[in-house]
């Protein structure tokens, strides 16, 4: 079934970038104003003015009486953009935390309620407990909530097992929701996030496990496309991080690494000198973080919703951005630190706390998302032959009222593959 989708009032995101945008680039939001689009088959096929001849060619095609496997939708007064490319979440987790959001309000850190059994290791005896069955019912519930706030791919990482056994059942449970998702999905196997109690005093013990049994069962299944490592103070040391990135490489697993939040101990730069696709949350960073970054290919995934729900302090978006770094945005959806992937909420808060420009938020939160998950020929802008993943607003004056009114909901529908996924009132 073919879709004409017409008279948008601006179609936004419609570049395609051999690579993913940096420093000043990221400001470049191409659009079509009163524009078209046409899908097939799942797939954006063509994409222009309504002024072209290209477009009157397909609106004759599509009003012939004899055409039955077209539709057309009028879409006046409404702006079309790329679904958010969510490149950082954890949204496999059993149970919530809010006893420990009443504790951080109290004056408890991060870091006292961690080292007391709570944070990670609260959400991995949950997980231990629960199904699969369990956990695939309630992550696919997540997911369809994601899909109808407009995220249109999206990475899903383990990392609340934390045994080999737990650690299998959630990359497992995340290619059974891969199996069923109307989206793209990534996995990224992070069993390096807490250190389990029963290494509490022999850390390394437990990452010559995860090399020895774990990974070869993950990259002989094929469970996860990328690695992840929880690299900070009080968590995994920069060695067991070139241990676990190199290890992982051996078996063709590429890095996206979670450094760089509560402190910098050099896990930025080891995981860059090895090729990490990402550095994620990167809120605490030196000037010589700063210019590694904007010197190398591996883009900076921000995750303003998790600095903002710690009361931690934001990423420094505008000094990476002036260094030419490549920065993406994302939910970091998970129980204990961002209970929200509402990538809505993620590209607004990166205007008013990272005080990112309106067009670079949307570019990090769509093309530079998709980069950061290897998906950019699928995902991330408007762009014939990628997937018709797309947002279509309400009316709004222009793309800037997305992120300044961020009380409202200003999606009026979510297509997926081309087909309706919702539609709001």
């Amino acid at each position: 079934m073919q879709t004409l989708f017409y008279n948008i009032k601006e179609i936004v995101g419609t570049h395609n970038p051999l690579q993913a945008l940096r420093g000043v680039a990221l400001s470049h939001l191409p659009n079509i104003t009163n524009g078209y689009l046409l899908c097939n088959n799942g797939l954006i096929t063509e994409v222009g003015s309504c002024t072209s001849e290209a477009f009157a060619s397909a609106n004759a095609s599509a009003t012939a009486t004899n055409v039955t496997n077209i539709q057309k939708i009028d879409c006046t007064g409404q702006t079309l953009l790329p679904c958010w490319a969510d490149s950082h979440t954890h949204l496999v987790y059993a149970g919530s935390r809010e006893g420990e959001f009443v504790q951080k309000l109290q004056g408890d850190t991060y870091a006292q309620i961690a080292a007391s059994g709570g944070g990670i290791l609260s959400t991995a005896r949950q997980v231990q407990v629960a199904t699969e069955e369990v956990l695939l019912t309630q992550a696919y519930s997540r997911l369809q909530q994601v899909i109808a706030q407009g995220t249109g791919a999206i990475e899903i990482k383990s990392g609340y097992g934390l045994t080999i056994q737990d650690e299998l059942k959630m990359l497992r449970v995340i290619a059974a929701l891969k199996a069923i998702s109307p989206i793209p999905i990534v996995a990224t196997c992070l069993a390096a996030h807490a250190i389990p109690l029963a290494y509490k005093h022999n850390s390394q013990g437990y990452v010559e496990l995860l090399i020895k049994e774990l990974l070869p069962q993950v990259a002989q299944q094929k469970l996860a496309a990328f690695i992840d490592v929880f690299c900070d103070t009080g968590f995994y040391t920069v060695a067991q991080l070139l241990q676990l990135i190199i290890a992982a490489k051996n078996y063709g697993i590429q890095a996206k690494i979670h450094t760089n939040q509560l402190s910098s101990i050099g896990g930025l730069q080891a995981a860059i000198a090895h090729g990490a696709l990402s550095v994620d949350h990167v809120e605490t960073m030196t000037e010589d973080d700063i210019v590694t970054i904007g010197k190398s290919n591996t883009i900076g995934t921000l995750l303003p919703t998790a600095a903002y729900f710690l009361r931690m302090q934001q990423a420094p978006a505008w000094d990476m951005l002036e260094a030419n770094a490549a920065l993406a945005l994302a939910s970091d959806y998970n129980p204990g630190s961002s209970p929200s992937g509402n990538m809505n909420i993620v590209v607004s808060m990166a205007c008013i706390t990272l005080k990112m420009l309106p067009a670079e938020a949307v570019n990090a939160a769509t093309i530079n998302g998709a980069f950061a998950m290897g998906l950019q020929h699928k995902v991330g802008s408007i762009a014939a032959g990628k997937l018709a993943n797309f947002i279509l607003t309400k009316p709004i004056p222009n793309i800037n009222y997305l992120p300044y009114s961020f009380g409202s909901n200003h999606i009026h529908s979510v297509y997926i593959n081309g087909q309706l996924f919702n539609k709001n009132s």
